[in-house]
């Protein structure tokens, strides 16, 4: 009797365990996302309250002065231990201008495939090996559209004139924790319908040669030029992008990063014509609740071919310098970033209140950003 009260004793502990187990194997849902809103002020007091310099699409964002709205993000993921999904979705007039490739929807124009930001599935079939198709955001560059994953609130010129997503599939293989290779088939550049019978290429190397020292070379090739509706067929020419980011934790409080690019258009002529910058971020933590970080960008698009222009369609180049401290409040959930920024150009391209041409402009961004 004994025995048998020790025996069902020790089944009824074993239960709780079992569920435990189970329960441990089941998926698991997670909730995130972030709102953003600003203050900019512009120095050279335009009439029109615009920030965009060159043209209206030389700043990727914070494109008018005084108060706005940023973006708005809700992220839902589901994962289990051989696979996981994402839905991201962005509202605001940062997703808007983030997800043009998609403003032409199902509905048509401003339905519902504008809000998605990013909506894909991860399959893990090994430990090295996964698989992903859907909607992600891009490989290339240093910066994202996501406010809290960038130190920087006004967004770099090389993210302004690179991918800001694909739609299509990748697979990636971690040779290594130092060593990791991607390719993927995608609809080009920021396309959620592909325009041609030619699907884009995308690739990724990362190595780390040393502890805290991370690099990714990046890579796109794709014909961007549209189907002609009469013949069916598509002119010949190429698009290619090749991206340099890397990062090194140079002290245990100091980061300094780099990203630099370089593209080139090809025509069905034969003719070529490259665009290209660099940029440089150092960052410095002076506690866990304020740092102080930097960015010197230099970019040119002399030769007109992405989306740095004037008003006249003639290609510019820009140097640029932001300086941006971080305080970081509410339990690491409220981040305000006071924000100066100087763009300098190769011609006269601003206005001031006075009606006086300008080389340059000189903003200033009060941020505020809350994550949970």
């Amino acid at each position: 009797m004994k025995k048998t009260l020790i025996t069902l004793f020790s089944l009824f502990l074993a239960v709780p365990a079992f569920s435990q187990e189970k329960e441990e194997d089941k998926g698991k849902f997670t909730f995130s996302g972030y709102i953003d809103s600003y203050y900019l002020a512009n120095f050279n007091n335009p009439k029109d309250m615009s920030n965009t310099g060159a043209s209206k699409t030389a700043r990727a964002f914070d494109q008018k002065t005084g108060f706005s709205l940023g973006l708005v993000q809700t992220k839902i993921g589901y994962a289990t231990a051989k696979s996981d999904v994402v839905v991201d979705l962005a509202f605001g007039p940062n997703a808007d201008l983030g997800n043009y490739g998609n403003n032409i929807g199902p509905l048509g124009a401003g339905s519902s495939s504008l809000v998605i930001k990013q909506a894909y599935f991860n399959w893990k079939a090994t430990d090295k090996f996964t698989l992903t198709a859907g909607q992600f955001g891009t490989h290339i560059g240093y910066e994202v559209i996501d406010a809290p994953v960038n130190y920087h609130y006004s967004l770099s010129n090389l993210f302004n004139n690179g991918p800001f997503y694909h739609v299509g599939v990748k697979a990636a293989y971690a040779v290594s924790d130092k060593f990791a290779l991607m390719g993927g088939i995608v609809n080009g550049v920021d396309q959620l319908y592909s325009n041609n019978e030619k699907p884009g290429l995308i690739a990724q190397v990362f190595v780390q040669p040393v502890a805290g020292w991370n690099v990714y070379v990046n890579g796109i090739t794709a014909n961007r030029n549209a189907k002609d509706a009469t013949t069916g067929t598509t002119s010949s020419g190429s698009y290619n992008l090749l991206d340099l980011t890397t990062t090194y934790q140079v002290t245990e409080k100091f980061l300094l990063g780099l990203n630099a690019a370089t593209g080139k258009q090809n025509y069905a002529t034969g003719d070529g014509k490259t665009w290209g910058g660099f940029a440089v971020y150092p960052k410095y933590d002076f506690s866990s609740t304020f740092s102080l970080g930097a960015r010197y960008e230099s970019f040119s698009n002399t030769n007109g071919v992405t989306a740095l222009l004037d008003y006249d369609g003639n290609g510019v180049t820009v140097n640029s310098f932001t300086v941006t401290p971080t305080f970081t409040v509410a339990d690491g959930h409220l981040l305000l970033k006071p924000e100066f920024r100087v763009d300098s150009y190769d011609k006269n391209f601003f206005t001031d209140g006075d009606g006086v041409k300008t080389k340059s402009q000189s903003t200033f961004t009060w941020a505020m950003i809350y994550k949970f």
